[in-house]
């Protein structure tokens, strides 16, 4: 179906290089229009240096990205920071500022970005705050104070902050209980769904892959060896795709994703 769509982000040919090491040769990626892209691979396959890559935190040795139909690199540095601006990130810690509130974290980029006066921002940050989930009292809490789906939903709810097109979450379940991951898949669910987003989601949780993701791409050997749905992705021909979708925590992933019916 994505044949007739063009996607919002193209990555042709691409490499990154740490000194003599290559995490990247030659990777092809696409993400399209309202779709949850789930990225997978081994221990050092470069998922987060891609992440980091889309966004413009790495710089690629070589290669493409395209996003929104245009080329990063080549933009001058205001329109770049426009584009980049269309753009939500959330680190797999969260990266959120210990020494700031959650309000204050989540007004900082519309303060900064926006220029919008700090109690417009902070109230604009605690309707952010409750999309992402949370009760309006963890507003005047700092991070240090909030459990681990707390800390979680409070980044998204910054990089929700300046309404963006696009959402990247790194490892967004990590270190969360089963429950919490949960409901912060269904979240992801409900605000693609709401607010019209494109998902680029690292991650190594196979229920996140099961309940949120439109297709998957596995990383392998410096390139994406399949893209495509999750049915097609855990039928490819692959040792280590074979060992990931087909063990224990895989079968466990897919039963509890498509329950079969006791007669």
């Amino acid at each position: 179906m994505n044949a007739t769509r063009e996607p919002l982000i193209r990555i042709r040919g691409l490499t990154n290089r740490f000194g003599e090491h290559r995490v990247h040769e030659d990777l092809d990626l696409d993400l399209y229009p309202g779709e949850i892209l789930g990225v997978v691979g081994g221990s050092g396959t470069g998922k987060s240096v891609l992440l980091r890559s889309i966004v413009g935190l790495k710089r690629p040795s070589t290669g493409g990205i395209e996003v929104f139909g245009q080329d990063l690199r080549r933009l001058p540095a205001p329109a770049r920071s426009r584009v980049e601006r269309r753009f939500g990130v959330l680190f797999q810690r969260g990266a959120l500022f210990t020494s700031l509130t959650v309000q204050e974290n989540v007004a900082l980029p519309l303060i900064e970005h926006l220029g919008l006066p700090r109690p417009d921002a902070e109230t604009l940050a605690r309707a952010k705050l409750a999309l992402a989930g949370l009760p309006g009292k963890a507003a005047i809490q700092y991070p240090a104070e909030l459990s681990g789906g707390m800390i979680k939903r409070a980044a998204l709810a910054r990089a929700l902050a300046l309404d963006p097109e696009v959402l990247f979450l790194d490892e967004p379940t990590a270190g969360l209980d089963p429950i919490a991951a949960a409901a912060f898949d269904r979240l992801i669910l409900t605000l693609r769904d709401a607010l019209g987003l494109s998902v680029f989601l690292v991650t190594h949780d196979l229920d996140t892959l099961h309940t949120a993701c439109d297709r998957v791409a596995v990383l392998s050997r410096g390139r994406v060896l399949v893209a495509d749905r999750l049915d097609v992705v855990a039928a490819t021909d692959d040792d280590w795709i074979q060992a990931y979708f087909h063990g224990p925590r895989g079968r466990a992933a897919r039963r509890a994703a498509h329950p079969v019916e006791e007669p």
